[in-house]
């Protein structure tokens, strides 16, 4: 850390911590808060629910294209500048997607200003807050703080657009946002970079352009599953060609002795391979339940957006609740002990939600395994990305932050493309259960990461040969 950067006190801590916190949260809360509003927009920008779920996923899927690029730019340009520079993008977006006259307009503020601005200021939170907090103790204090917030904002997303939606119009929702971004802006004054920018990092824009348009391609290529196969394989062979083709480059790049987008030094440590992996179930469970949930109540059951919401204040109760109380678990119990519960309550849940909702005309039938996934994702955010930063040394906190949350937001948008495109496959009751279902396996598919993971991981294994001694 710098010499330059004065002492912060606790108290200067604390203060930080709020922008960072509530950047995460209005970040979360845009994710979701549209799955309430299906029904509202679909009818007044005289679209469909395919085409909500479209203007959704590219949303999700503008943030994980671009969540490395925004990474790699904190480095060049400062991680409080693009902090801020992220802020003002989505300011811009939320105000126009107010202002929509249609669907494309609501795509251009909601899906893509919005998404990069997202891209530019994430990476920065998770950056500052594993170089301001250096002790494993208010480390996890403070990503605890963060993953509250945004799987609150996740999660309440629906109760709180729901709201909105009812009282005033959906587009009262998204100058909601922008006026929580002003409230951002004005707190992040207080914050200080602890690293000098370096306006000499070379960008690698082949890099960047390769990897965005295979995530791209990849995702619309479920996205195109309801409609045609043929279209969906095509899509899907195109985005492989495009990942490997920006591997190679990268790894072109590096034999040349020059600066990759992506270091591949980043996937050496097997512990930070596995956390990646369980964060990218993690998003994948919680966008993909919310979604699931919220179209079928809404385009099956009829509820309205405030009916919705308030069915899930049982998962951000969840959420709330374990979150809080990460801090306090993280002293007992090892980060592997957690993820593991993690899951295995989430995909009790899940089993919850397909055995009761089936047999229960009644919209409270939803709770229980909503509650449930709530509490395990809450128990499960903390440690996945705690073991995932703290990997990695100083240097490299840009590439592993762009690269944490590009794989947690590909998982949101596989989460809303893959459960969405079975609903809108055929708007049923075995169209929800075999949405659900799909989530269940993704449910293993994380616990069995989880499970691999070792009983106890270094606080700052490199993914060089040689530990960093400095035990950051």
């Amino acid at each position: 850390m710098s010499d330059a950067t004065p002492a912060r006190t606790p108290g200067d801590l604390r203060r930080v911590i709020a922008p960072l916190a509530l950047a995460q949260f209005i970040c979360s809360f845009a994710g979701s808060n549209m799955n309430v509003m299906i029904n509202d927009i679909s009818e007044d920008l005289d679209t469909t629910v395919q085409g909500v779920q479209v203007a959704i996923t590219i949303f999700l899927l503008v943030m994980a294209a671009l969540m490395i690029p925004g990474g790699k730019l904190t480095d060049r340009y400062g991680r409080k500048r693009c902090l801020l520079a992220g802020l003002v993008v989505y300011g811009v977006g939320a105000l126009l997607s107010a202002a929509a006259p249609g669907l494309g307009v609501l795509i251009l503020g909601n899906s893509i200003l919005e998404g990069v601005g997202t891209a530019l200021l994430i990476p920065p939170v998770y950056i500052l807050t594993t170089l301001l907090f250096t002790d494993t103790a208010s480390r996890a204090r403070a990503f605890g703080t963060i993953m509250a917030l945004g799987g609150i904002g996740a999660a309440a997303g629906p109760l709180i657009g729901g709201l909105i939606t009812s009282a005033l119009s959906w587009r009262a929702a998204f100058v909601f946002q922008a006026l929580v971004i002003v409230v951002i802006v004005f707190l992040s004054r207080r914050i200080e970079d602890p690293l000098p920018p370096d306006p000499t990092r070379p960008f690698d824009i082949v890099g960047t352009v390769l990897s965005a348009v295979g995530l791209i391609l990849v995702v619309t290529g479920i996205l195109a599953a309801d409609d045609n196969l043929w279209l969906m394989l095509a899509l899907l062979v195109l985005g492989a060609l495009f990942l490997t083709g920006f591997f190679a480059w990268v790894r072109a790049r590096e034999r040349a002795g020059k600066e990759a987008l992506l270091s591949t030094s980043l996937f050496r440590s097997r512990t930070s391979n596995l956390g990646l992996a369980t964060q990218n179930a993690q998003w994948l469970l919680l966008m993909g339940v919310s979604f699931t949930v919220a179209s079928y109540l809404q385009v099956v059951r009829g509820y309205d957006a405030i009916q919705t919401g308030v069915i899930f204040t049982a998962a951000t109760l969840g959420i709330l609740v374990s979150s809080l109380a990460a801090e306090r678990l993280a002293k007992r119990h090892a980060q592997r002990t957690l993820i593991i519960t993690g899951f295995v309550t989430s995909i009790a849940g899940i089993v919850v939600l397909v055995l009761v909702v089936g047999g229960s005309p009644s919209p409270w039938a939803f709770a229980p395994g909503l509650l449930l996934i709530g509490l395990g994702l809450g128990v499960m955010l903390t440690p996945s990305v705690n073991i995932v930063q703290s990997s990695f040394t100083e240097d490299q906190q840009g590439e592993i932050s762009g690269l944490s949350r590009s794989v947690s937001n590909l998982g949101s948008s596989l989460g809303t493309a893959v459960a969405g495109t079975i609903l809108v496959a055929g708007l049923t009751s075995h169209a929800y259960a075999a949405a659900m279902i799909t989530l269940a396996v993704v449910g293993l598919m994380g616990l069995t990461a989880a499970a691999l993971l070792p009983r106890h991981p270094p606080h700052a294994a490199a993914p060089d040969p040689d530990p960093d001694p400095s035990g950051v």
